[in-house]
C-alpha cells in the first residue's frame, strides 16, 4: 500500500490551496514541475536563472518548500538558480510510491533528482531535517557537491529533544492558538512575530499540524556518520545554528561539531525557524558562502 502524507483527502486540498497562496507571496516567476524517481514524483519548485550556480534547498519535517523558503527566495534567486524539493513523504507535493514503503534511501532519491536535471555538481542547503539531508548526500556523493550549509541543525540528533519540544501541541487539537504555541516554541524570544505576522503562513501551519501523517516520514532513516565521513563536512559544509534553537544548540550538538572541527556560527536572536526569524541576515550568509562575496 502506497503510504498517504495526509490523513484526510479534504486536508490535502486545504494545504495544496494554502501552498499555491504562498507561493504567490514569493512575489518571482517560479516554475514547479514532477520529477519522477524510484520512490515517486518529487515536486521541485525553480527560481532564478538558470545560467547561475544550482542551489538544492531541502525543508524540514512537517513542512514544505512554499512555507520554508517564503522570506529567502527573492534574494537568493538573485545570486542561484534555486531548486526547492518537497521532500518525499512530508506535507507538500512529492507523492511517494511503494518503493518509498520498502527501500527508501535517501542519497539515491537526491542523486536522480540531479540526474534528471542534469547537475554534475550542486550546491546544497537544507533547514532542520533538511540539514541532515544535506549533509548525508554531502557525505555519500562528496565530489557532487561543492559546498553545504546546515541551518538548524547539526551533526547530533536527539530524537528525545525533538519530542519535548513539539508535545504536547503535536497532539492537542488543531488551532491558531496552538500553532502559535508551538512556534514561540521553536522561535527566539519575540521573533515568532514573523510567523504571526503572516495571516497565511499561519493557517498553512495549522492545517500542516491537523492533517500531516507524521507517519509517512518514518522511512527517513538517521543514522550516525563515523569520524571519516565527518571529515568530508569539515571541508565542505557550515551549520548555522539560532541562539535560542532547543534541538541544536546545546552542549552535546556544539561539543560534536567542535570535536570534528566542522564550521559552525551562532546566529543571535533565531530559534529554530533561523530562516524566517533572521531572513535578511541567513540569506547573507548563503550568499556569502555560496557565492563568493566577502563577508
Amino acid at each position: 500500500m502506497v503510504v498517504n502524507p495526509f490523513k484526510k483527502d479534504e486536508g490535502k486540498v486545504l494545504v495544496y490551496k494554502s501552498y499555491q497562496r504562498l507561493l504567490d507571496q514569493w512575489g518571482i516567476p517560479v516554475q514547479e514541475k514532477d520529477v519522477p524517481t524510484s520512490y515517486g514524483q518529487t515536486h521541485i519548485i525553480t527560481a532564478g536563472q538558470s545560467i547561475h550556480p544550482p542551489l538544492l534547498l531541502f525543508h524540514g519535517v512537517g513542512d514544505n518548500s512554499a512555507l520554508m523558503w517564503i522570506y529567502n527566495i527573492s534574494e537568493l534567486s538573485k545570486h542561484f538558480y534555486v531548486i526547492a524539493v518537497d521532500t518525499i513523504g512530508g506535507p507538500g507535493k512529492s507523492k511517494p510510491n511503494t518503493n518509498y514503503n520498502k527501500n527508501f534511501d535517501q542519497a539515491i532519491w537526491i542523486d536522480q533528482i540531479l540526474q534528471h536535471l542534469k547537475f554534475d555538481s550542486i550546491n546544497i542547503a537544507g533547514v532542520s531535517n533538511g540539514a541532515y539531508l544535506a549533509s548525508y548526500y554531502t557525505i555519500t556523493n562528496p565530489s557532487k557537491v561543492n559546498k553545504m550549509v546546515g541551518l538548524a541543525g547539526g551533526i547530533k540528533v536527539s530524537m528525545l529533544k525533538m519530542m519535548m519540544l513539539f508535545l504536547p501541541e503535536a497532539l492537542l487539537p488543531s488551532s491558531d492558538r496552538t500553532t502559535r504555541k508551538l512556534l514561540r516554541k521553536l522561535c527566539a524570544p519575540n521573533t515568532s512575530i514573523v510567523f504571526e505576522e503572516n495571516e497565511e503562513l499561519m493557517s498553512h501551519w495549522t492545517y500542516l499540524l491537523k492533517y500531516f501523517n507524521n507517519r509517512s516520514m518514518m522511512f527517513h532513516k538517521y543514522r550516525k556518520f563515523t569520524t571519516n565521513e565527518l571529515s568530508i563536512l569539515k571541508e565542505k559544509a557550515i551549520y548555522l545554528i539560532g541562539e535560542f534553537d532547543r534541538l541544536s544548540n546545546y552542549p552535546g550538538a556544539i561539543e560534536e561539531l567542535e570535536r570534528n572541527k566542522i564550521t559552525y556560527k551562532i546566529i543571535p536572536n533565531a530559534g529554530h525557524g533561523i530562516n524566517h526569524e533572521q531572513a535578511d541576515r541567513v540569506n547573507e550568509e548563503l550568499i556569502n558562502y555560496f557565492g563568493g562575496r566577502n563577508p
